[in-house]
């Protein structure tokens, strides 16, 4: 009852004007720092910082928490209507969110996108009120071990990414442990694979990486079917239809419980529950094969999962003073900028100041739903520009986006070879996205199996002797069994014809 009236309490403090005024203004900086492409939510969080410090620090705050989820959500906008993901955690939104954009239906793909993103925002703070404790505790049990279990379940999920060939898919999955081996060994502290070349002592920027697979891939594609308007297609209804909210309906209920644990484990980051998202909502359709080509499922769940996450990753910082992705981090700089230290203390010196942030997050995520739904018209007005102007356009905020990550040309370069890679991948029939889901996982996972085998001094057994990372291992177990009896079974149906 306490809590309540804690929270309510909040709610008196950011409705007045000025607070509901911050929350606005980072709303569309966010959202406009998402549609920006290569920026992303962590370092427009952290540009923007310098415009709050003449504000108060509930104000700040609250400006740039705003900041971070309206970008969260903005980068759905160009996933949808260019196929290049404003910030990573929208990459899978291009699979079919830019499918349904081809086929006029780019209006019910906003739309539904940002219902997701209300929907998983305010079930996630409404959890971060009534559970941040308890579940932050049960996130600080998972070790080494668990986390290693957890990503092992996140890679078996990749054989669900395959839209026809199971090889296909197996071969972008294993380019992309390959590409993600490149870079400064983690334990040992020695270049692998990078040839003595400086730029790649950090590896290969997973933004320039995305933006050249799915944006500059997808303009080649295009320019070698001298396509003259990709959305040649009559844009339909921007409102959902019955058939639109049945379909998505049960794929953001499972986003939001994707979402909101895996954003209270520290550093998974937000393409985790994004893809796992769009796995399961393709290993539980009845049509998996259909998607790719412009299921609604393939939006709600992964948007809805993206929101989830982002509201949940702020109860480690609250109660315990731990970021859980790098936009997180800055945020924990914002508040030791204005003298505030995360942690169980914030709750009882600054009551006030917490609860009122934690109640703009609820008025934040419905300020971005009126705030995005009525503009849908004029975002979808974007595919009517002519084709040859939309593409200079995408491929100047593409190299900005991209040089602006480390002011540094050979990412450019790199967005440059990877868009001709991508270019070769659609044309080999190759899917893009076990490429990247490896390409972020496996760091992860090698850092987690190393840390693990440091704990038990080189014994497997540890695997199996925690409870948790055991039942997860046994859970991607299955999810191979499983894909391997339906590969199966297609083989023998394909004997058979």
């Amino acid at each position: 009852m306490e809590t309540l009236s804690l929270f309510l309490g909040g709610f008196a403090t950011v409705l007045q004007p000025s607070y509901l005024g911050f929350a606005l203004i980072g709303c569309i900086l966010g959202t406009m720092v998402g549609v920006l492409p290569g920026i992303g939510p962590a370092a427009g969080t952290a540009i923007l910082i310098p415009i709050t410090a003449v504000m108060d620090p509930t104000g700040s705050i609250i400006m740039l928490a705003a900041i971070y989820y309206g970008a969260m959500y903005g980068g759905t906008i160009t996933s949808v209507l260019i196929n290049t993901p404003g910030e990573a955690a929208s990459a899978v939104t291009c699979l079919d969110g830019y499918q349904m954009a081809k086929q006029g239906r780019a209006g019910p793909a906003l739309a539904v996108a940002a219902i997701g993103s209300f929907i998983g925002g305010m079930i996630a703070t409404i959890g971060l009120v009534v559970l941040a404790l308890p579940l932050t505790k049960l996130a600080l049990t998972f070790g080494p071990p668990e986390i290693f279990a957890l990503l092992i379940v996140g890679l078996a999920f990749v054989t669900a990414l395959a839209n026809q060939s199971m090889v296909r898919a197996m071969i972008a999955a294993v380019l992309g442990m390959l590409i993600a081996q490149v870079g400064i060994d983690p334990i040992m502290g020695t270049g692998r694979y990078t040839f003595g070349t400086p730029e790649l002592y950090d590896g290969f920027d997973i933004v320039a990486v995305i933006m050249g697979l799915f944006g500059l891939g997808e303009i080649l594609t295009n320019a070698e079917a001298r396509a003259r308007g990709v959305f040649a297609h009559k844009v339909s209804s921007v409102y959902l239809s019955r058939e639109d909210m049945k379909a998505s309906a049960a794929p953001i209920a499972r986003g939001t419980l994707i979402g909101f644990p895996l954003g209270l484990i520290p550093g998974l980051g937000s393409m985790i529950p994004t893809f796992l998202s769009y796995a399961v909502e393709k290993r539980l359709s009845k049509t998996p094969e259909k998607f790719g080509t412009g299921m609604i499922e393939g939006v709600a769940g992964p948007e809805t999962a993206n929101n989830a996450y982002a509201n949940a990753a702020m109860i480690p910082l609250f109660t315990l003073g731990i970021p859980s992705s790098p936009t997180i981090a800055v945020l924990m700089g914002a508040f030791m900028i204005n003298g505030l230290i995360p942690g169980p203390s914030l709750f009882i010196e600054h009551s006030e100041f917490v609860w009122a942030v934690i109640a703009s997050l609820v008025v934040g995520n419905a300020i971005l739903l009126v705030l995005n739904l009525p503009l849908i018209p004029l975002w979808v007005q974007l595919l009517k520009v002519p084709y040859p102007i939309l593409v200079t356009i995408i491929v100047v905020f593409c190299i900005i986006g991209v040089y602006s990550l480390n002011n540094s040309v050979f990412d450019i370069w790199v967005a440059l070879a990877f868009g001709v890679a991508g270019y070769l991948l659609r044309k080999l029939d190759i899917p893009v996205a076990p490429l990247v889901l490896t390409l972020v996982l496996t760091p992860m996972i090698e850092r987690a199996l190393r840390q693990s085998l440091e704990m038990s001094n080189g014994n497997f057994g540890i695997f199996f002797e925690r409870p948790l990372a055991l039942t997860l291992l046994s859970v991607a177990l299955a999810a191979l069994l499983l894909s391997s009896l339906r590969v199966f079974r297609k083989v023998q149906a394909d004997s058979e014809i």
